[in-house]
């Protein structure tokens, strides 16, 4: 059997099931976009990486409101979630040149939302064959780069 460390991994393994509020409204609150892996703010959404992306540049639109009724969103905050995804397109287009996107939203635990009551949406960066046997066999996912540097890199091109 192979092994691969991936010793970050064991603060979600530690924390899982545990109570903590809801992180979508935590992460803007705190006021530290760095930390907390917000890449750019908008009037009624902002943007913040995945912490356990799919794919490199893997981000999700959140609402500043905590709802997870997508049919009772303003449509101002809609309007803006697609304005943002855009953007944030446009960004990833320049930092990792995908080749496809995936977007769209995991409405409910049935859906397979891993927060169901705080919506999302998502956004990944897609090549071809990056679904690879460790994804479709071992159930495994390998990211070749850093949350930090993804960050990083997102706010320059944001700043283009």
């Amino acid at each position: 059997m192979d092994y691969i460390w991936t010793p970050w991994r064991y603060r979600y393994i530690a924390e899982a099931g545990k109570s903590v509020g809801c992180i979508f409204c935590d992460a803007p609150a705190a006021n530290q976009d760095a930390e907390t892996l917000i890449v750019l703010r908008g009037v009624k959404n902002y943007v913040i990486l995945n912490r356990f992306p799919y794919t490199s540049g893997h981000v999700m639109i959140v609402p500043y409101a905590h709802t997870a009724d997508f049919g009772r969103l303003d449509s101002e905050t809609s309007t803006e979630i697609m304005q943002l995804a855009q953007r944030m397109q446009a960004a990833l287009d320049v930092t990792y040149h995908p080749q496809g996107y995936n977007l769209g939203m995991n409405l409910g635990r049935s859906a397979g939302a891993g927060i169901a009551d705080h919506l999302h949406m998502h956004l990944l960066p897609r090549w071809t064959g990056d679904t690879n046997f460790m994804t479709s066999i071992a159930e495994t996912r390998l990211e070749p780069e850093e949350l930090a540097i993804t960050y990083a890199r997102l706010r320059r091109a944001l700043e283009l």
